[in-house]
């Protein structure tokens, strides 16, 4: 999937392979922000699977219901890769890292 990004003056268009790459500044940027999106999406998916309050859910991943709730809504910035990591961990995921050259 392609994302154009239209500027106000028509001769201004980029193309960018990912939302990501958009968003970002950096390409590093832009892979530290897609590898928090996907461990955040698996996440979510594993804490609505539970069926719990948020009150017992937090309990299970050692954080507060507040960190839950940003959590559960997607705010991608208030959370570092390290700190996904260790949620994920505490929710039973397993982590698999694939390095490959870049395109």
């Amino acid at each position: 999937m392609l994302y154009c990004i239209e500027f106000d003056t028509p001769s201004l268009l980029q193309t960018f392979v990912n939302v990501f790459d958009a968003l970002a500044d950096t390409p590093a940027e832009a892979a530290n922000m897609k590898a928090r999106a996907e461990v955040l999406m698996a996440l979510q998916a594993r804490v609505r699977a539970w069926e719990l309050s948020q009150e017992a859910a937090a309990a299970r991943l050692g954080i507060t219901r507040p960190r839950l709730n940003d959590l559960l809504r997607g705010k991608l910035g208030k959370f570092s890769l390290d700190a996904l990591v260790n949620v994920a961990t505490a929710a039973g995921l397993t982590l698999e890292i694939r390095v490959a050259d870049a395109a």
